[in-house]
């Protein structure tokens, strides 16, 4: 199988290396809009697989690929994409399809009208927690939903270079946890009530976008969903997602290595939040690819299978666009400081 890389950057390095490790993986050709960087990450994989490096992006869909990872700038997915749908390549794409709504809407609707497969890279979907919270609840373990929680916290903030561009917390970071609750739950959002603030640098603030930031959400059977996120979590990554139900309550990233710490803090023979069995301190997740690293690997095995007719899309357009949908919904309430219908921002 011959796969495509479009982006040699930090995650498209990851996705490189991952690819490398799958045998149906026969040949990978890499491009950059760097083409020294392309040639620089094709020079540090193994020789195992046959690895490529591209003068030109355009150059990927004349090389005879099964499959495209599109991992490149944000602003570069939807024309990256809509390129390998009209070559009839089947295609991976790290979230977002698009930077903006509309250009999300015509993506997916490329997609439905060439009938060509796109998977969208929301890897929460194929954490082992996740997908067992979902599972969990399907089974009626939980008894009827009352709360889902999810929490996506940074150590650090990202450059300031990245922050005009990122679409802002809720679109950038938020729509995983907005996602992530869809799929587990099985439910649509409703309504949402969002809000932020800023107590970190001023380039969040100058760029209109805010550091810290929470929204309310009412799910359609009216269970409530709580999304909290922030650039500033100084202890390491953490990611959790928690279901209150009935009969039970169950929380998934909870380990040896989430950063938080029990009161009163103790050692002991069972380990505590931060700590290992023997009471010493472990290192925290220093950020997102590092705690879902199993996750990202798993995504791009389907994603083989997609290519290879094995198994449906784990994660059409069409849910990266209900997950846009949230995000803009939770935008419009920061704004204006309202209660926003999911409705309204519907196409």
């Amino acid at each position: 199988m011959k796969i495509g890389l479009a982006g040699a950057g930090r995650i498209g390095a990851r996705h490189a290396a991952a690819l490398c490790q799958l045998p149906e993986v026969t040949a990978l050709h890499i491009a950059d809009a760097d083409p020294g960087r392309a040639r620089a990450l094709a020079s540090r994989l193994p020789r195992e697989t046959r690895v490529v490096a591209l003068d030109a992006v355009g150059d990927l869909f004349s090389s005879g690929l099964d499959g495209l990872v599109v991992a490149a700038a944000t602003d570069a997915h939807a024309h990256l994409v809509e390129q390998a749908i009209a070559a009839r390549i089947a295609v991976f794409c790290e979230k977002p399809l698009a930077s903006d709504l509309d250009g999300t809407f015509q993506t997916v609707a490329a997609a439905a009208a060439a009938d060509v497969p796109v998977q969208v890279g929301f890897q929460r979907r194929f954490d082992s927690g996740n997908a067992a919270a979902r599972e969990a609840l399907a089974s009626g373990r939980l008894g009827w939903l009352h709360t889902v929680r999810s929490c996506s916290f940074d150590p650090a903030p990202p450059p300031a270079e990245y922050v005009p561009t990122s679409g802002g917390l809720f679109r950038d970071c938020v729509i995983h946890d907005l996602d992530l609750i869809r799929f587990v739950t099985g439910r649509e959002v409703v309504r949402v009530m969002a809000s932020g603030s800023n107590r970190g640098d001023d380039f969040f603030r100058e760029c209109g976008d805010i550091d810290t930031g929470s929204a309310l959400l009412v799910l359609d059977d009216g269970a409530i969903g709580l999304v909290s996120a922030t650039r500033y979590n100084a202890a390491g990554y953490d990611s959790r997602l928690e279901l209150f139900g009935s009969k039970d309550s169950i929380v998934t990233g909870m380990d040896d290595r989430t950063p938080v710490t029990a009161l009163p803090e103790r050692a002991g023979p069972e380990p505590v939040p931060g700590t290992g069995r023997d009471g010493e301190p472990r290192s925290a997740y220093g950020g997102f690819m590092e705690r879902f690293a199993d996750a990202y690997d798993a995504e791009l095995r389907a994603f083989i299978d997609v290519v290879a007719g094995r198994r449906a899309n784990p994660c059409p357009p069409e849910e990266a666009l209900e997950a846009f949908y949230l995000a803009e919904a939770c935008e419009l309430s920061l704004r204006e400081g309202r209660v926003v219908g999911t409705d309204e921002v519907r196409r």
